[in-house]
């Protein structure tokens, strides 16, 4: 248990040996080759983004908007080297669950110093979490490929993920979204889940997963008698 505790711990904590400049040796490093990707897909360093994690398939999607459409489009989908816990949202601090659900990410919630290299803190719990009495904080998007209820990449992708994000954070985006569900979504798989215990809180992810799907766009998830809203 009290390894456990160290890494709840030190995924929000901040050593004193480090600080913005880990952040800006890392983008010194991967800029260069994220921008000729960008290039290649009509889209641009420093424009808005997006991000959506699915716990079942392990991997994480990083959209950016691409000016033409006015759409988000994937850019790169990156495994996740490591999360706890199973299908279902976070309920109670140290239940080592990652969350599920619609976050989203300022300027301030970003970890150039976190003990886990890069991160940056999703933002749970959010509206919806706090109606359920859910608990927990730091619960973070980072590197170092270990977490107790986080989402853990390699240094190497969260390097990346980090710079991108950042990057669009001072390019005027006033947040970036983070989506995190169980599972992709789908009707088929969607059909596996009936009886589950948590398959009404699915079907409300759900709708916040077609609306992207459909627009391209991501929702503005609101929170209404306990229950998520989407809109524009």
């Amino acid at each position: 248990m009290a390894a456990v505790a160290a890494v709840l711990q030190a995924c929000g904590k901040e050593p004193e040996s480090a600080g913005p400049g880990r952040a800006a040796a890392a983008a010194a490093r991967v800029r260069p080759q994220l921008e000729a990707a960008l290039k290649v897909q009509d889209l641009r360093f420093g424009d808005p983004v997006f991000v959506r994690a699915f716990k079942e398939e392990r991997v994480l999607e990083l959209y950016v908007l691409r000016r033409a459409s006015n759409k988000f489009v994937v850019f790169r989908t990156y495994s996740i080297a490591a999360a706890s816990g199973g299908l279902g949202p976070k309920l109670a601090a140290g239940d080592g669950q990652v969350p599920e659900g619609f976050y989203f990410v300022t300027a301030a919630a970003m970890k150039p110093d976190s003990t886990y290299h890069l991160a940056f803190n999703i933002g749970y719990p959010n509206a919806y979490d706090r109606y359920h009495q859910r608990t927990g904080d730091s619960i973070m998007v980072h590197g170092n490929e270990v977490s107790i209820g986080c989402l853990a990449m390699t240094d190497a992708k969260i390097e990346e993920i980090y710079t991108l994000c950042d990057a669009a954070l001072r390019g005027g985006q006033k947040l970036f979204r983070v989506h995190v569900f169980p599972f992709r979504m789908t009707g088929e798989r969607m059909a596996k889940a009936r009886g589950n215990r948590w398959e009404a809180f699915w079907l409300n992810l759900k709708e916040g997963y077609d609306f992207f799907e459909k627009a391209g766009l991501p929702p503005d998830a609101t929170v209404a008698k306990g229950v998520y809203q989407f809109s524009e």
